[in-house]
């Protein structure tokens, strides 16, 4: 069993940053590992959509068209924590963000149902 529990939303205005945090861990006695680590966003009344990924190996970052320039995927093994740099916000990045875990190998990462594990989610309001 893994858990994920996101830190670092808030309310932002226009133009400003934020990071969110997501923390990792396994039950107890267990090592956490996963294949990759990712970002996804719910903005009310829309479907989740993919925000960015990293391969837990840190050999590859993917962001959606949306956020590429602005937000930044990374991680810290040590800490078994992946962050997300968002920077100049719109408001329609407006969003529940929620961070998900895959355990096992995927065929794509930029995809929710390749991920087994998520987090309860994080709110990020951008006011205009």
């Amino acid at each position: 069993q893994v858990q994920l529990v996101e830190s670092g939303g808030g309310l932002v205005q226009a133009g400003g940053s934020l990071r969110l945090s997501c923390a990792a861990s396994a039950a107890s006695g267990r090592t956490f590992s996963s294949y990759a680590m990712g970002w996804f966003r719910q903005a009310a009344g829309k479907e989740r959509e993919f925000v960015a990924a990293i391969l837990w190996s840190g050999v590859a970052t993917y962001h959606a068209d949306s956020v590429k320039g602005r937000f930044t995927i990374s991680r810290d093994n040590a800490q078994n924590t992946v962050y997300l740099q968002m920077n100049s916000l719109k408001p329609e990045d407006t969003a529940v963000y929620y961070c998900a875990a895959a355990t096992a190998a995927r065929r794509t990462v930029v995809v929710g149902t390749s991920y087994n594990y998520w987090g309860q989610g994080t709110q990020v309001t951008v006011s205009s």
